[in-house]
């Protein structure tokens, strides 16, 4: 829209109008490539099974036959094959399914494949294959945990375009452009139309995603999990005898965090052992599986191995269905069971937050989960590619062509009401919200400049 477009309205409205405006672009033009870029990874990783089985078919498919090699057998041979430690390994659910372990060789990962039954060692892929790698993409983490931080700015400023972008949408009288689309694509109306269709159509969707992708983010993802844990309303207490070991930097030596739920991240267990008495000999590899599969742990789970003496062994089934999850914590001395937490064990807020994530992945609900999920992909695609086309269509040649601002400041107490609340909420999206109200501060005193020209000379 230009300034011309927009219609005839009491003068308050228009400016409260203007308000919104500017700030839609604003969010748009700050986060769309980052958020196009996310829609994509995230849409693909939501098929990260599928991907998964027909890319590395020929490494997790063995011929199904009676008997099995030892898990230690397993280990031995990943880590002769590939010449470093095995941090942690997945046991197979089905006769036909090779087990696979993670590896570290040097600073480096890679996960081995190897068949159950003769313990052959099929072959490795670098740490997680392409789907860490999709993975990684989408929550910025490859570019380094500075990058990582814009997760958090870019989910905040994707509320503050949806939420500008309905108030913007809602009807005023036009007689097209609320649920249909007018026009044909030469002309602006058209990518006015679909985008704003298609933004209200996915309004929830992508609100749900921006909202629900936060427990990732590198400062309010961890703070709120440390917060919910020491309120009672995370996970739930060590069992008695076992303290906790916060564990915010993991490095090569150790298993990936997202081997547990969201809840029990970043932390280890260990047994307090009285002082005195014979020295326990640490449990075996096969000890602690066959203490899991005698504790009837779901397969296929994710068994960690620690990396120093005396830390808690971890065994997580994670299924589609968040409220099925189950983690045991085995410990590294006695190779007892110390720990046995299931969904119903965790606090009301770590429910939501795993439900939220679960739901965030396609898995809750199956397939109908996956497709909305992707739907909403698919429609940031669009919202970035008709804002893109609108803005190339309107934009004065040489200009970024900012909408115009609101003449009475007053019309920002709405937007106010929105962006205010959000930042307290979300300290990173908070700093880039006066960031960028500064910025919009001396662009428009710098453009008041140029227009003013030079102070005459005396």
């Amino acid at each position: 829209m230009t300034t011309t477009d927009l219609p005839d309205r009491p003068d308050t409205a228009s400016q409260v109008y203007r308000a919104f405006w500017r700030w839609h672009f604003y969010a748009g033009f700050l986060i769309l490539p980052v958020l196009m870029l996310m829609a994509l990874t995230g849409g693909l990783y939501l098929f990260k099974d599928e991907i998964d089985s027909v890319v590395y078919r020929p490494l997790q498919t063995v011929e199904a036959r009676a008997g099995a090699t030892l898990p230690s057998a397993w280990v031995a041979s990943a880590e002769r094959g590939l010449g470093g430690k095995v941090i942690q390994l997945t046991r197979p659910a089905a006769p036909d399914s090779s087990a696979k372990l993670v590896v570290a060789v040097g600073k480096d990962k890679r996960t081995a494949y190897v068949d159950p039954h003769d313990a052959r060692l099929l072959g490795s892929t670098p740490d997680g294959g392409v789907m860490q790698v999709v993975k990684r993409l989408h929550s910025l983490d490859i570019a380094g945990p500075v990058a990582n931080m814009l997760v958090e700015v870019v989910a905040g400023w994707a509320i503050v375009m949806v939420a500008t972008g309905v108030f913007l949408w809602w009807p005023r009288g036009q007689a097209g452009g609320v649920v249909t689309i007018r026009a044909a694509p030469a002309r602006r109306v058209f990518w006015r139309d679909l985008h704003a269709v298609t933004g209200v159509f996915a309004a929830g969707v992508i609100l749900f995603l921006a909202v629900t992708g936060m427990p990732w983010s590198a400062v309010w993802g961890q703070q709120v999990r440390k917060f919910t844990n020491e309120a009672g309303m995370g996970k739930p207490t060590p069992p008695a005898g076992a303290s906790e070991i916060g564990h915010e930097h993991h490095t090569a030596a150790e298993a990936r965090s997202d081997a547990l739920p969201w809840a029990l991240q970043h932390t280890e267990m260990h047994m307090v052992h009285a002082m005195g008495g014979d020295a326990m000999a640490p449990p075996s590899v096969d000890a602690v599986v066959a203490q899991v599969d005698a504790s009837g742990l779901g397969k296929p789970y994710v068994l960690s191995i620690p990396s120093q003496p005396g830390k808690a062994w971890s065994a997580a089934y994670m299924p589609d269905r968040i409220e099925d999850v189950r983690t045991l914590y085995i410990d590294g001395a006695s190779g007892t069971v110390i720990g046995d937490i299931g969904f119903r064990k965790f606090g009301p807020a770590a429910k939501a937050i795993e439900w939220g994530i679960a739901v965030h992945q396609g898995e809750e609900f199956g397939w109908v989960n996956k497709l909305v999920m992707l739907a909403g992909c698919i429609a940031i695609w669009l919202l970035g590619i008709s804002a893109t086309v609108m803005w190339w269509k309107r934009r004065p040649k040489g200009r970024l062509a900012v909408p115009p601002r609101p003449a009475d400041r007053r019309a920002y107490v709405g937007l106010a009401l929105i962006v205010v609340p959000l930042g307290l909420i979300y300290p990173l999206v908070g700093a880039s919200l006066l960031t960028v109200l500064a910025l919009d501060i001396v662009v428009r005193r710098t453009a008041k400049t140029f227009r003013r020209g030079p102070a005459p000379r005396i």
